[in-house]
């Protein structure tokens, strides 16, 4: 078949005929599948119930501190679940803080920090006149989200397979001190997929910025997720913490890390990774909120996975449960459009999405074709801030929920939605 942009009218015509025949057909099915958000499996989350037997009421609940699991204290986590988000997070025990069970929380409320009251003696960012915050696209919807919530202005900075456009990054840092920040995923990246090169993690270690109080948003999501328990088909990135050592802003960092998708997102263990400038102020602040978090969650994780040494094994069970639904949707899409040549797609080695983009000005026409037929795709728009992709062509795709068979029903589906939206548009052209 030639591609679509080589076809003639009457050619692309004819396609269109076919291609819309099949959609009816799938209309016709009543198909009713979710590949909207990256949600564990429930064959994922079977991978963690021996951790409920864990703790059961003949069991030991003293922490090797003496602490009480049960009562109340300990703010900054126990030293069992310290040792494990340290091995989770790449850093220190003592640089870490272990949290309630999720990651976003963990953002939210240190951006509230900055905001309420600044970091290190800056003033806080609700009494500047404007605050800024660089956003790689296509990105994370849930960090948008938080920029919004509290008025920040979200600036998108073009992503590609090695991490954020660094030119674009440090021209931005550097001429304005309203730029207080920049979201980073940087493995596995939500949702493209890509890892970040050591070189862009230097660089942001090391850049000027403009505002002495600019921070890095290191959100780790994704580090343990690889789809292969062989080393070398797995990517690693440098430490963000010895990268901002080693370039003199030791401070310019906070790394976060949950194990929403390690065991039980509902029911997880968050923490957050700083220098100990940063650690000393966030426990500060955090003395006038909380007491202590779910010691008794915190004492179950760090047993069930031995304290971060049982974290490969655990993983590669979600691998071999995670690679083939990955592996069937690239298929699948390389299937039924690479010879159409109307859309590109990652092809991620960890990680929960696939990040795909059609040609401009149909992707909010494919979410919505796909949804007449019954599949469910996150929101076209949603992988920019605002909800506003200025091409309208990237669409994040969330295979992890669906069983095999529905998964591949719904690419069928999703692959033919993409033809016909495609079809469309060369037609009214």
């Amino acid at each position: 078949m030639p591609r679509y942009a080589d076809m003639s009218k009457a050619e692309l015509e004819t396609e269109l005929a076919q291609v819309r025949a099949r959609y009816d057909e799938m209309v016709a099915r009543g198909l009713s599948l979710n590949m909207a958000r990256g949600k564990p499996s429930a064959a994922q989350l079977e991978l963690s119930l021996p951790m409920l037997d864990v703790l059961d009421a003949d069991a030991d609940l003293i922490a090797e501190d003496g602490t009480d699991c049960r009562n109340y204290g300990v703010l900054d986590g126990i030293p069992e679940a310290k040792r494990l988000m340290a091995a989770l997070l790449d850093d220190e025990p003592d640089n870490v803080i272990v949290l309630g069970n999720a990651s976003l929380t963990a953002m939210y409320d240190a951006m509230a920090r900055l905001m309420l009251f600044g970091t290190q003696g800056a003033m806080p960012w609700s009494q500047l006149p404007a605050v800024k915050w660089l956003c790689p696209v296509p990105g994370y919807d849930r960090h948008f989200t938080i920029c919004e919530a509290f008025g920040i202005e979200m600036i998108p900075v073009p992503m590609d397979e090695h991490g954020p456009d660094m030119d674009e990054v440090e021209r931005l840092v550097a001429a304005d001190e309203a730029v207080k920040g920049i979201w980073c995923v940087p493995k596995y990246s939500n949702p493209t997929g890509a890892t970040y090169a050591d070189e862009v993690v230097r660089r942001l270690a090391a850049m000027d910025a403009a505002a002495p109080d600019f921070r890095i948003f290191w959100d780790n999501a994704y580090a343990v997720h690889h789809f292969s328990a062989d080393a070398a088909e797995q990517d690693t990135v440098l430490d963000i913490a010895v990268a901002c050592a080693e370039a003199g802003n030791p401070d310019r960092y906070l790394k976060f890390g949950s194990t929403s998708k390690i065991t039980f997102p509902g029911a997880g263990v968050a923490a957050v990774a700083a220098s100990p400038a940063n650690v000393a102020e966030i426990k500060r602040h955090m003395n006038a909120q909380a007491i202590g978090h779910d010691k008794l969650n915190q004492l179950r994780h760090a047993r069930f996975l031995n304290e971060g040494a049982g974290l490969a094994e655990h993983m590669a069970r979600h691998g071999a449960l995670m690679g083939p639904k990955f592996e069937l949707v690239c298929r699948r899409l390389d299937e039924e459009l690479t010879e159409a040549a109307v859309a590109t797609w990652t092809t991620p080695r960890g990680g929960y999405f696939v990040s795909f983009d059609g040609p401009d000005g149909t992707a909010r026409r494919i979410v919505e074709l796909a949804k007449g037929a019954g599949v469910t795709m996150t929101g076209a728009g949603a992988t920019w801030p605002y909800g506003n992709d200025p091409a309208d062509g990237n669409i994040r795709i969330a295979p992890s929920l669906p069983p095999l068979e529905e998964l591949d029903a719904a690419m069928d589906v999703f692959c033919c939605c993409v033809k016909l939206a495609a079809l469309e548009q060369l037609l009214a052209a």
